[in-house]
């Protein structure tokens, strides 16, 4: 891709204007206006200043107060264009009345881009409101871009921005991207992808959406390097037949996900009052979404469950899977969740069952397809030859594998060691890596646990540590088997209508 493709994005019929998201997402230069000197001050500008300062941002740092003074032994400026030479990026976190005065100062500055953490616009529904939004959008247009206001700004793992307050995300680039219209679902999916496995390239909460919003951010992902999959929290949009052309276009790229909030007429008028967005009609959203090939979720659970599989599973159908491990009745459930999605569990061949037997314990195991171990605590070496053996099925395409690891509770107790010491979830997740790369095709974990009280806070750090050692090597891990083969389901449809086009 050239370098004006990444900076301006794909051409587009919609005539978006010129930005360049270089500067935005990777500032060299970074004003922070509305930081205090204050001892103790806990502003919203003074927050995000230790919090880009603790997460490590690699850039320059000027803070900004008319009240001048010191903090960490950086000097204040008491305006933005007292700051030497060009800034980039610039984060406003003042009074509702004072942004448009402050906005003027960076558009002359020859800032890149802002955002405005403020709030007090037209999610009030007032006339003093309206009208303060209303400035920020016409100075908008006159060449600089605005992110908000009413938002958290921006998490950029490569370039150390973070949404306020967020300065123990993770530094790691991965491939997702996520929109949001909240600022509190924007920082809540940022931490639960640090535990559940999903990396982030940039996570935008753009709140009001004055100017830079969904439609032109998604023309913007689509075409991003960084990015693999888009994912949205989005309450209304403002252009329907923009949306529906970016997020088509998009959708034909990489994979793209939605949690459209407001579907229901009280979730409508939250939304009202939240973002001044008119949230729209559910059967309306189903039907546009289904159009243009997004996949619909429905709360930010399978949102980030969605996210994990599209970001470690190759982008191809799975419609024959083996699920292996568990217990009788827990196959039984995964056989009519598979079916409900459309998804096979073929019986395997007699050659291969009788292989499999060869490793699993009796009485009470079963090779056919659910495979039932029988026994929680079947040595790694032993299933991972059942895994290679179930692979050698042409039908087939994935494997998911049951983990019940809270049963090595008891054997700890008996033995009187650490519920670490005895299991074995590293040599579990090198085995299952092995299998993976001798056969191609991928496993999924997952790791119930029925025991989460306070006696059991061990079961809850094992589960923890399984995870981190499996998403490690690749593979993804649910807490449910439905999870995992709704996942799944929502990558089959996407590749299935992607291939027909």
């Amino acid at each position: 891709m050239s370098g004006n493709a990444k900076k301006n994005g794909s051409p587009s019929k919609t005539n978006h204007q010129k930005t360049d998201y270089e500067r935005i997402f990777h500032p060299k230069k970074l004003a922070i206006i509305g930081v205090s000197a204050e001892y103790g001050s806990t502003g919203f500008g003074t927050n995000l200043f230790r919090s880009i300062t603790a997460i490590g941002f690699q850039g320059e740092i000027f803070p900004v107060n008319p009240k001048g003074g010191t903090i960490d032994g950086l000097n204040i400026f008491k305006k933005v264009e007292d700051i030497p030479g060009i800034v980039d990026f610039a984060v406003i976190a003042i009074a509702a009345r004072y942004v448009p005065k402050v906005l003027e100062e960076c558009l002359k500055k020859g800032v890149a881009g802002v955002e405005i953490l403020s709030s007090g616009f037209s999610e009030l529904g007032t006339e003093e409101g309206e009208e303060l939004e209303q400035q920020i959008k016409n100075i908008a247009a006159k060449g600089i871009r605005v992110i908000g206001p009413n938002c958290f700004g921006i998490y950029c793992p490569k370039s150390g921005l973070t949404l306020m307050p967020g300065p123990d995300l993770s530094r790691q680039s991965g491939p997702v991207a996520f929109l949001s219209q909240s600022g509190g679902i924007a920082i809540d999916f940022a931490h639960t992808g640090k535990w559940k496995g999903i990396l982030f390239s940039k996570v935008i909460s753009f709140g009001n959406g004055a100017d830079l919003r969904e439609a032109e951010l998604i023309n913007y992902l689509a075409n991003d390097d960084e990015t693999g999959v888009i994912a949205m929290y989005i309450e209304g949009i403002h252009d329907g037949d923009d949306f529906f052309r970016e997020i088509k276009a998009a959708a034909r790229k990489k994979p793209v996900v939605v949690y459209k909030g407001g579907l229901s007429g009280a979730g409508q008028r939250a939304v009202t009052s939240h973002t001044a967005s008119m949230g729209g009609n559910r059967a309306i959203w189903e039907s546009v979404l289904k159009q243009v090939n997004a996949i619909q979720v429905y709360n930010t659970e399978e949102l980030a469950q969605t996210c994990l599989a599209f970001s470690l599973l190759p982008q191809r159908s799975f419609h024959a899977i083996s699920i292996i491990g568990g217990g009788g009745a827990l196959g039984v459930a995964a056989c009519d969740t598979a079916e409900n999605f459309g998804i096979e569990v073929p019986p395997l061949a007699t050659s291969l069952r009788e292989q499999i037997e060869e490793f699993l314990p009796k009485p009470g195991s079963s090779a056919i397809n659910p495979i039932d171990v029988a026994n929680p605590t079947v040595p790694a070496h032993a299933l991972k030859e059942i895994l290679l053996c179930a692979a050698e099925d042409k039908r087939i395409e994935l494997q998911i594998f049951v983990s019940l690891l809270y049963h090595y509770k008891p054997y700890a107790l008996a033995m009187k060691k650490s519920i670490n010491d005895v299991t074995p979830y590293r040599q579990l997740a090198e085995s299952f890596r092995e299998v993976v790369d001798k056969t191609g095709k991928p496993i999924i974990v997952t790791l119930p646990n029925p025991k989460k009280g306070l006696a059991d806070l061990d079961v809850i750090e094992l589960i923890i540590r399984a995870r981190q050692e499996f998403l490690a090597r690749g593979i993804p891990v649910f807490d449910e088997l439905h999870d995992a083969i709704r996942a799944i389901a929502h990558v089959n449809a996407y590749s299935t209508k992607r291939k027909i086009k």
